[in-house]
């Protein structure tokens, strides 16, 4: 009996994404951290913490427990302590990734529809605080999920794999909060994000219509500020609906199915219910791709110096090309 069609397409589908997710998030750090892109202090704290956490994400939850489920049969990494904890690091680090990308959303509306408020909201300081506020309550909330694992297996007085307790499984009150942590995330982060980008949206083609209206009757007349605020546009719909299309899955499997046979303990698994939550995995775990790389790929200054950065290495330093 082969392995299920869904079980071989994830052992290809993880160590690819692995490998991509690893390099863009890493990428993105160094380029923003080191390369001045012409991005305010705010922007760039924002863009860094969120592919940090998407960057914890893939190294805890695709290589640290997919790959290492799959190709890994033996490893410290199935101790139950250890595997408990890259757990708990996985799911904070999938709360501080959203939450990060709401932070940014409402600090983008801000900055663009609130005049104001934006001198004391969209600072590095702000951003900082507000990074901080995310992480603590992240790590807070995820610990929890440490004291539901017990071991599947005592070998040697080593314990080894984590399995739910069955006080987790029958408890309603475990049941009330994850029902609570499912509208909490990702229900919430996709109204906010979908309500503060439809906000700015409308703001920027109010904004346009006034300034065409000022500066030229012409429609044919192109003006640097509207053209910026149209790329604008594209980026928040770009982000909104990325955000949505690759969580959205996984949000509907949740609302009315609990985690399945997520450790890969019967690689034969075929149920419709049990493809349909691997494949919202598989979409949600996508996600920390991309954000970042959308947002960085579609700023001109970060392409550039993306591009000088691969001439750079290309060229042995330079050298090999004049």
């Amino acid at each position: 009996m082969g392995y299920p069609v869904i079980f071989v397409f994830e052992s290809v589908y993880y160590p690819i994404l692995a490998a991509v997710g690893i390099t863009v998030n890493l990428v993105a750090i160094i380029v923003l951290l080191w390369v001045n892109c012409g991005l305010s202090k705010c922007i760039t704290r924002y863009l860094v913490a969120m592919a940090v956490a998407d960057l914890m994400v893939v190294i805890f939850e695709v290589v640290l427990k997919r790959i290492n489920s799959m190709y890994l049969p033996i490893s410290f990494l199935f101790i139950t302590p250890v595997c408990a904890m890259i757990l708990v690091t996985k799911i904070a680090s999938v709360y501080c990734s959203v939450w990060f990308t709401v932070a940014f959303t409402i600090d983008r509306f801000v900055a663009i529809c609130c005049q104001k408020l934006r001198p004391r909201y969209c600072t590095e300081r702000i951003a900082s605080v507000i990074i901080a506020i995310v992480s603590t309550l992240a790590f807070l909330k995820s610990i929890l999920y440490y004291f539901t694992n017990e071991p599947k297996y005592v070998i040697n007085n080593i314990p080894y794999l984590c399995i739910v307790t069955a006080a987790y499984i029958t408890s309603p009150l475990w049941a009330a909060y994850e029902s609570f942590i499912t509208i909490v995330t990702p229900f919430i982060p996709i109204f906010l994000i979908l309500s503060f980008n439809t906000l700015t949206v409308k703001h920027i083609i109010k904004t346009n219509k006034i300034r065409r209206a000022l500066v030229c009757n012409s429609d044919n007349h192109k003006d640097p500020k509207v053209e910026n605020r149209r790329k604008s546009m594209i980026l928040l719909f770009t982000l909104s609906g990325n955000f949505i299309l690759l969580w959205m899955p996984y949000f509907v499997h949740s609302l009315k199915w609990q985690v399945t046979n997520s450790n890969y303990q019967d690689k034969y698994y075929s149920n419709p219910i049990y493809i349909n939550q691997q494949t919202g995995f598989m979409l949600q775990l996508l996600s920390s791709c991309t954000n970042t790389c959308i947002y960085g790929l579609m700023q001109r200054k970060f392409r550039q110096e993306l591009k000088n950065g691969v001439k750079y290495l290309v060229t042995l330093n330079g050298k090999l090309c004049k």
